[in-house]
């Protein structure tokens, strides 16, 4: 498969594309992003690396992040997870509290922001330092040692997140957070304002595409059924209340994040990210998902 040629026809109609969206303004230090910012990245398994644009750029992979915290909590405790967290489509908002009420305080899946703080609060509770084992873990699956957390982006997060701290509140008062809020919620924000390129976030998720090893030592991270399911949850999850949207554009599994970055793996081929802050009405960037409709159009894979 011919994929620079692939990537670079799309990058030259992206650039005659009319841009639409807004940037995530609700956190205040991601609205200074240049909405013009612009990268593709894809690793393949059998030919390595690919990619235009920005794409060895940092920027916050905010709920990206959510991926690698549901492998590593189901790492710890398995199957135990999904008696706290269900694995069905939300079909709501992300932060849905209404939601959250009717079903006794069990969120409908871990990539909302409900299913995520409970995640966290197991990291919590497993962990003896989760900030860094959470760090730590990026940092092997992605082979890079550099990857930080940005401070201004962490600050600025957690000075609008009540709305999270109310989700954890309503859960706490069905018995389904065992941890302090505010120390949940900080491993929470955390975890969103780590600073990854699509370079480094494809290379991270290539354990997902590539059976839960490490392309480059064969290192298993994680077994085959753990991702067999954390594939299937990005599938029908991973965008939110467009999840079926994005399965019939696109067809790979994958997750996005309001930082613009949108992550996806075709099992046994690649992994792939783009970034374009510009997001649509639903969260989601709606120059990625079109870079990736394309993609599996001219490649002519996707899982189906």
């Amino acid at each position: 498969m011919k994929y620079q040629e692939i990537l670079n026809e799309i990058e030259i109609e992206l650039s005659k594309k009319l841009k639409s969206g807004k940037i995530a303004s609700y956190i205040p230090e991601l609205a200074k992003i240049d909405q013009n910012k612009l990268g593709m990245h894809l690793y393949c398994i059998n030919s390595g690396h690919y990619g235009f644009g920005d794409e060895k750029e940092k920027f916050s992979i905010q709920s990206i992040s959510k991926v690698f915290s549901l492998t590593m909590a189901m790492n710890l405790v398995g199957d135990k997870l999904f008696s706290r967290v269900d694995v069905e489509p939300s079909g709501d908002p992300f932060n849905s509290l209404v939601q959250l009420e009717y079903e006794n305080g069990i969120p409908r899946n871990p990539f909302i922001n409900a299913g995520a703080l409970v995640i966290a609060d197991v990291l919590v509770s497993n962990l003896e330092n989760p900030k860094k084992e959470f760090l730590n873990f990026i940092h092997k699956i992605s082979g890079d040692d550099s990857i930080r957390v940005n401070d201004k982006v962490f600050e600025s997060e957690k000075k609008f997140s009540h709305r999270n701290a109310a989700l954890l509140n309503l859960m706490k008062s069905f018995g389904n957070i065992q941890n302090d809020i505010e120390t949940v919620l900080d491993l929470y924000i955390y975890q969103c304002a780590i600073e990854m390129s699509c370079h480094e976030l494809t290379t991270a998720f290539m354990i997902y595409a590539n059976g839960g090893k490490m392309l480059s030592n064969n290192i298993q991270v994680i077994s085959t059924t753990g991702i067999k399911r954390i594939n299937a949850i990005m599938q029908t999850c991973g965008f939110y209340d467009e999840a079926g949207e994005f399965s019939f554009r696109v067809g790979l599994p994958g997750k996005s994040g309001v930082g613009g970055g949108i992550a996806a793996i075709h099992p046994g081929q690649y992994a792939v990210t783009v970034w374009s802050p510009l997001l649509n009405p639903k969260g989601n960037s709606a120059v990625g998902m079109y870079a990736l409709e394309r993609l599996t159009t001219l490649t002519g894979l996707s899982i189906f």
